[in-house]
C-alpha cells in the first residue's frame, strides 16, 4: 500500500532524487527520464479518456493506466545484479500484461479497414488524441531504450510499450468510423503545387 503524508519534501532541490531501491540518481539520469516519459504518456492516457470513448475502449485505457503506474515502478527500482533477493521483491511487469495488450490489438483491428497507405494524425478527436498517445508512447520506449543500453531492465517493459503503441494505433483508426474516415498520406500530393 501506497501511503503519502506529505507531497513535497525539498530532498530532490539539489537535482538528485531517489529510487525504489533508496539509492539517489541525478534527474537528469536515463532511468528518471524513462519513467518520467511513462508518466507523462500517462497523463496523455488521462487526456485521451475525455473524449467521447466506447466501451471497452474506455475501461481498456482505465486498465492501461494502471498498467502504466506498474511500468513506472518497475523503471524505478533498477535489477539487482547479485543472486541475493531482496526482503520485498520490486513489482515487474510481465508477460500475461504484453499478452493482454495483443489480445485487445487482435481484437479491434479485426474490424478496421485495410491500410492502403500511411495515416495522417486526425479525424475524430479521439482519434487525433490517441495519435498524441501513441507518439509519446514511442518517445517512452525510446527512453526505455536508451536506460537499456547503460543497464539492465526487464525486458516485458519494452515489450509492453512497443505494443501499447500498436494498440494506440488501432484504437486511433478504430476511432475514426473503424478506419473510414482516417485521412490518408498521399506521398508527393504538394510537390507541384
Amino acid at each position: 500500500m501506497v501511503f503519502l503524508s506529505q507531497i513535497y519534501t525539498k530532498s530532490g532541490d539539489a537535482g538528485q532524487t531517489g529510487l525504489g531501491d533508496g539509492s539517489r540518481v541525478a534527474k537528469t539520469h536515463a532511468r528518471v527520464v524513462a519513467f518520467g516519459a511513462v508518466d507523462e504518456l500517462n497523463s496523455v492516457l488521462g487526456l485521451v479518456r475525455t473524449a467521447a470513448l466506447p466501451e471497452p475502449i474506455d475501461g481498456w485505457l482505465f486498465r492501461i493506466q494502471n498498467d502504466l503506474f506498474d511500468v513506472g515502478a518497475d523503471l524505478c527500482v533498477p535489477e539487482s545484479s547479485g543472486d541475493e533477493q531482496p526482503e520485498h521483491p520490486p513489482l515487474r511487469v510481465t508477460s500475461q500484461q504484453v499478452s493482454w495488450l495483443e489480445a485487445c490489438i487482435d481484437e479491434i483491428n479485426e474490424g478496421l479497414e485495410p491500410l492502403t497507405s500511411f495515416v495522417l494524425p486526425g479525424g475524430s478527436p479521439a482519434s487525433a488524441w490517441m495519435h498524441v498517445a501513441r507518439t509519446v508512447c514511442r518517445r517512452a520506449e525510446i527512453a526505455v531504450w536508451m536506460l537499456k543500453e547503460l543497464e539492465p531492465v526487464n525486458d516485458e517493459v519494452v515489450r509492453y510499450l512497443n505494443r501499447l503503441s500498436d494498440l494506440l494505433f488501432v484504437l486511433g483508426q478504430h476511432c475514426n468510423d473503424l478506419g473510414r474516415s482516417s485521412v490518408l498520406w498521399v506521398p508527393g500530393a504538394n510537390r507541384d503545387a
